[in-house]
């Protein structure tokens, strides 16, 4: 298998009375693990990266890497949309002993394909380790057209790409430019099946939190009313409340400006959990 490749799960963070609550991590680090999952992102959206202070992303980081088998891949996301602090963010993952860094493409200040290239280029060239990208226009507005994902392929420290658009064409047309070596990993749990059958080599996932099985024997489509339902309000909000539900994490807890899932939002994702015989 490729590096990176399989299914690896985009940590939430679990909070308990305003702190990270490092118990329930555990617990949800270890059944992750017991229940095949192949790596970790560490610090990315799922985590609630916006809202989580530098001193709680390094002590998340060293204590998941206590608790992870040896060589265990784990990827941490850097990235924002500032270049400068993404560079510094990067050497940070670098120094705690990340196997890779997740960077996404910069949100809100819009910038052109050539500052895109630009940035992602400076990010490489400032770490050793390997960097993947992140395109997830629905989040960023800006996303990475495929010319500018085929020059950055060529960064030696360029390895691979997360395509988190739900576009399968898109998919297959990097898988074309970038070549086999290249890796392709889903970012949307939706179409990962399709994903796969178009060239992909993995998936980094939020529904592999409740349902890791079904992800790794990529059987994504038998489980699209549960996956829709993990998506009904912003993630991580309802992928928190299933772990609640389940009694993986503590608290369902969020930070603001995220807030607790809505009642009748509740009652469909606990019909869909139930449906699957999860509850």
């Amino acid at each position: 298998m490729k590096p990176f490749s399989g299914v690896s799960t985009a940590l939430i963070t679990p909070f308990l009375n305003g702190k990270v609550d490092y118990v329930s991590l555990e617990k949800l680090v270890r059944d992750q693990i017991k229940r095949g999952v192949q790596g970790f992102v560490v610090n990315g959206t799922t985590a609630e990266s916006p809202t989580l202070h530098a001193s709680e992303r390094r002590e998340i980081f060293q204590q998941i890497k206590k608790w992870v088998p040896a060589k265990f891949p784990l990827i941490m996301g850097t990235g924002s949309n500032s270049t400068e602090n993404t560079i510094e963010e990067s050497k940070v993952a670098e120094k705690l002993g990340a196997d890779a860094i997740l960077v996404v493409v910069p949100y809100y200040n819009k910038p052109p394909q050539e500052g895109l290239f630009q940035h992602f280029k400076a990010v490489a060239d400032a770490v050793s380790i390997p960097v993947i990208l992140y395109n997830v226009p629905g989040r960023t507005v800006t996303a990475l057209e495929l010319e500018t994902v085929k020059k950055l392929s060529a960064h030696p420290n360029i390895v691979g790409i997360k395509e988190a658009s739900g576009n399968i064409t898109f998919a297959r047309q990097i898988r074309e430019a970038c070549g086999k070596e290249f890796i392709l990993l889903s970012g949307d749990d939706a179409t990962y099946d399709q994903f796969m059958a178009a060239g992909g080599d993995g998936v980094i996932s939020v529904c592999s939190h409740i349902i890791p099985e079904a992800m790794l024997h990529t059987k994504a489509s038998d489980y699209l009313d549960l996956i829709g339902a993990l998506f009904i309000e912003a993630n991580p909000i309802p992928v928190k409340m299933a772990l609640k539900q389940l009694n993986l994490i503590q608290s369902s807890e969020l930070r603001l400006p995220l807030v607790a899932m809505s009642a009748a939002g509740t009652e469909k994702l606990k019909r869909e959990m139930k449906a699957k015989g999860l509850l």
